[in-house]
């Protein structure tokens, strides 16, 4: 908040001691909070792992609420609260209308809370908590994305450490680029901390369709979209010069297919049968009709598999085959280990070898097959957290539709939304498409979509299991 404090008072709009007093206070009530708790035991176990992690997203995100009430950016709590999940949880969605007449502050605010959500607050925690003598094992258990968590050193505070040292230069690498190929400053500033975090909020109402006139500030975005969807261990090996572990790795070969093809069938769609140009949002296209055609398909794929969320056309205006596709894509998401939503490639790639497998288990009753992935054997406990994981998902994305439906919200936007919501996609189908924002979602359906946004950035359980009466029960 002071930083955001900082740029304001650069840019001198007017909301400089605002953003002061928000930090201030935070920081007041922060420390008071940390002295009441000094006598208590340092130690975790895994249960209040899940608790702290839990509570600490929403007292997080009920504190990033203060700025934009402090400076009347956003009067209403509900709305504030909304635009501070969807930024912590890096979904992306937006209730403010004209993003452009919001003071500089604010809008890097935004972005603030999207870089900051999108690697994880408690991971980002664990790398200071070893100062206050509090071991952080439990908590990134807890919180880190995807079905197990690499470590790259046996510590895991140095694992905190290094991911954020990648993190941040990726962050450096792709503003020095944007702004290399036309964009200000502090559009690539917010912008590359949007793309790291596969948030989505954008400086501009038109997000990223602004610069069609300018493919290059596109492709970057492309480039950086993509490393935030995979892996970051992979990234780390590829540093260290260990290539041959990204080529032999089996999600980032299949996160990889399914950008590939599904971009070709996208891009084949659009270049016989949709005028993009009449769903863009900003400028026409240049470079040619294929080459808009492939750009366009190559970043709305990526943009929706890594659940970034930007945009540069209204898809759903392509063709309908190309909204369903895109509607199915929101349930993929990116890399496990990477700062994308959505159900991660890794689950789906061993549902589908446990499927097959399950056809040879038919025949051989009694032979052992196990699943493999990366040419190791996974112990059958994995494999039923994630089919636990999946069925849970979509039980999550039906009940979410369903009450959704009850707020009187029409069928195709129901299901958009708890899948965008729930996925951390951000535009979502309907009257909540790539080209509209949250701004018409009644009050309660905001909250209901917070409460998904919240249990799909931490992956259900550790949301969900503080629901069971079990959980709370002594030992």
């Amino acid at each position: 908040m002071l930083i955001s404090a900082l740029v304001s008072f650069i840019y001198k709009d007017g909301i400089t001691l605002n953003l002061v007093l928000s930090g201030v206070l935070v920081l007041v009530l922060g420390t008071i909070s940390m002295l009441s708790s000094l006598k208590h035991k340092k130690e975790m176990n895994r249960r209040e792992g899940y608790v702290v992690v839990a509570f600490g997203w929403i007292i997080m995100t009920l504190s990033g609420t203060i700025p934009y009430l402090f400076t009347g950016a956003i009067p209403s709590f509900t709305n504030a609260f909304f635009e501070t999940m969807s930024g912590y949880t890096t979904t992306g969605a937006s209730i403010i209308n004209d993003i452009e007449a919001m003071p500089k502050g604010i809008l890097f605010w935004r972005s603030l809370t999207h870089w900051i959500g999108g690697m994880g607050i408690i991971v980002l925690a664990i790398a200071i908590l070893p100062l206050l003598g509090i071991g952080g094992m439990e908590l990134f258990a807890a919180e880190a994305p995807g079905p197990s968590a690499d470590k790259l050193h046996p510590r895991i505070t140095d694992t905190a450490k290094r991911l954020w040292l990648i993190y941040f230069g990726y962050t450096a690498a792709e503003t020095i680029l944007l702004q290399v190929a036309g964009m200000s400053f502090f559009d690539a500033v917010n912008h590359a901390m949007c793309t790291l975090s596969t948030g989505g909020f954008s400086t501009k109402n038109a997000s990223v369709a602004y610069w069609n006139g300018q493919p290059i500030i596109q492709y970057i975005i492309i480039l950086f979209m993509f490393l935030a969807g995979t892996n970051f261990v992979l990234s780390y090996f590829a540093f260290k010069g260990k290539v041959q572990k990204i080529i032999h790795d089996e999600e980032f070969l299949l996160y990889f297919k399914f950008i590939t093809v599904f971009t070709v069938i996208a891009a084949l769609i659009i270049y016989f049968k949709a005028d993009v140009s009449a769903s863009s949002v900003a400028h026409p296209m240049v470079w040619g009709e294929a080459e808009s055609a492939f750009r366009h398909a190559l970043f709305q794929v990526i943009a929706v598999i890594t659940t970034t969320g930007f945009v540069t056309a209204d898809y759903t205006m392509w063709a309908p085959f190309l909204v369903v596709l895109f509607f199915g894509l929101m349930f993929l998401g990116g890399s496990a280990g990477s700062t994308s939503g959505g159900v991660k490639v890794v689950r789906h790639l061993i549902l589908i070898k446990n499927g097959f497998l399950e056809f040879k288990r038919t025949l051989h009753p009694n032979a052992i097959l196990p699943v493999r992935y990366n040419n190791k054997a996974i112990s059958g406990d994995i494999v039923f957290n994630i089919l636990g994981f999946f069925i849970l998902y979509m039980l999550s994305f039906i009940i979410g539709a369903l009450v959704f439906s009850i707020m009187g919200i029409e069928f195709e936007s129901a299901i958009g939304l708890a899948a965008s919501t729930l996925g951390n996609v951000g535009p979502a189908l309907g009257d909540f498409g790539p080209v509209n924002n949250y701004d018409t979602l009644p009050p309660l359906a905001q909250w209901w979509a917070s409460f998904l946004m919240l249990i799909g950035r931490l992956e259900l359980f550790t949301v969900l299991i503080l629901f069971t009466p079990f959980f709370w029960r002594n030992r």
